[in-house]
């Protein structure tokens, strides 16, 4: 780890001059993933600026328009078991608490979890060439061990997939990131806020210099009856996933009036397809409307040596989710559907 500086920031104006003046100055919240970074010499850091302080970020309130915003400094554990939550925004406290370990979940942040790294091993290893560390270094996963890595929106470039659980939810959920620097505020839709890698891998998000999330605002919408969450991954615990699905639907009378369905674990950034949602509405529940539903989404799949298995894989949770969002008492009880 580089010899750092530390600033405890006492509110956004402070935090946000002192990451304008370096680009490697960053910002340290519950610090999860940032550290782990730089013990590992992924990164390095002139200034560490602690935004903790920062009490306007660690509430959850209700807006006038019936909106909720959930606070940049709110831990993922106290956002997943908040009452308001749990009660009218289920899917995202599932796949919250899908992820990472409880002592994570305790000091890991929402701001935080937007902006994490991958976790591809080509990425976390600096004796061996990464275009997301070194643009133009070359992208071994191509060629080598790729299980985990992306089956869809990856470029020549890159082919390492976004880590979160949460995030998955939040775009399912049509959530709006808040974001604020000295030029002031502005607000980006969430399917927006990540990027595939394209000719510029090492950009995995809008933020740009000097800026610093706030807050996450999700829709007055409810999608509390008909929900969930899927996470395929290799060990049941501490494991980030293989396949993650989220999904959710709005029924009358047995018809999807809306479906959201978004993906995990198959491309660099949290993936919906909306033609695929679009293709549900005013269908009927069924197995056949479900498939055909997946077989939209995964299109455009692409897969490499060791992750071909993901495609169809992709294809069965993306039905089996659809089907368990139809009873939420059969992930709520743990009792598997079949397929």
């Amino acid at each position: 780890m580089n010899d750092f500086s530390y600033l405890k920031a006492v509110d956004l104006q402070e935090a946000s001059t002192k990451l304008s003046e370096d680009r490697s100055n960053k910002i340290i919240a519950g610090g999860t993933n940032i550290v782990d970074l730089m013990k590992y010499f992924i990164t390095e850091s002139e200034t560490l600026i602690d935004i903790n302080a920062i009490q306007d970020l660690k509430q959850i309130k209700t807006l006038k328009s019936g909106n909720l915003m959930l606070g940049a400094l709110m831990t993922n554990a106290e956002t997943a078991y908040h009452p308001e939550i749990e009660k009218k925004y289920p899917l995202l406290s599932q796949a919250i608490l899908a992820g990472a370990s409880a002592q994570i979940r305790n000091m890991a942040t929402n701001g935080g979890n937007l902006l994490q790294k991958t976790r591809c091993y080509y990425y976390y290893d600096p004796h061996v060439p990464c275009n997301k560390r070194i643009p133009g270094s070359g992208c071994p996963a191509k060629t080598g061990y790729n299980r985990m890595h992306a089956i869809l929106g990856h470029s020549e470039n890159c082919i390492a997939v976004f880590p979160s659980d949460m995030c998955v939810a939040l775009a399912a959920l049509n959530a709006t990131v808040h974001i604020e620097s000295l030029q002031g505020q502005r607000s980006l839709l969430f399917t927006d806020f990540h990027k595939l890698p394209g000719d510029t891998p090492q950009i995995d998000h809008d933020l740009q210099q000097g800026e610093i999330i706030t807050g996450i605002e999700l829709p007055n919408e409810d999608f509390s009856e008909n929900y969930s969450y899927l996470k395929i991954r290799e060990r049941s615990s501490y494991a980030f996933a293989l396949i993650s699905v989220a999904t959710a639907f709005k029924l009358e009378n047995s018809i999807i009036s809306d479906a959201r369905i978004a993906l995990g674990g198959v491309a660099h950034k949290p993936w919906r397809n909306l033609e695929a949602e679009d293709y549900l509405k005013g269908k009927a529940c069924t197995e056949e409307h479900f498939s055909k539903a997946a077989d939209i989404i995964l299109a455009d799949a692409k897969a490499f040596e060791y992750n071909e298995f993901k495609i169809k894989l992709a294809k069965k949770a993306i039905v089996r989710n659809c089907k368990m969002a139809l009873d939420i008492s059969s992930h709520r009880t743990g009792a598997k559907p079949s397929l």
